[in-house]
């Protein structure tokens, strides 16, 4: 099973339009396109799942750079998703809920 990255999607895509364009290669397990959890509109990327490797290869090769809708695909083999360090969820950076050391007023 390979994970792939696909960049530079049209913010109207379907799923569908993916999953064919991938099945050309080789048989497709999963097509994701990230949306934005407030608005439910597409960020413009997705990850698809096909179970070859070797169809995966081929699927990469081939359509990285070709046109989806108006846009230049960008298309590569997913890294994992990496820890970003939560920190217990305070931002900011200063540690704990530290309060703010410069005075603003």
């Amino acid at each position: 099973m390979k994970n792939i990255f696909v960049g530079n999607l049209s913010f109207g895509v379907t799923e569908d339009a993916v999953r064919s364009l991938f099945e050309q290669y080789g048989a497709v397990e999963r097509v994701s396109i990230v949306t934005d959890r407030d608005t439910g509109r597409a960020k413009g990327f997705g990850f698809v799942e096909m179970t070859g490797d070797a169809e995966a290869e081929r699927a990469i090769s081939s359509l990285n750079g070709q046109e989806l809708d108006g846009r230049n695909l960008t298309i590569n083999e997913a890294r994992p998703k990496e820890d970003r360090g939560g920190g217990g969820g305070f931002g900011g950076g200063r540690g704990n809920g530290a309060p703010r050391q410069n005075k603003r007023w």
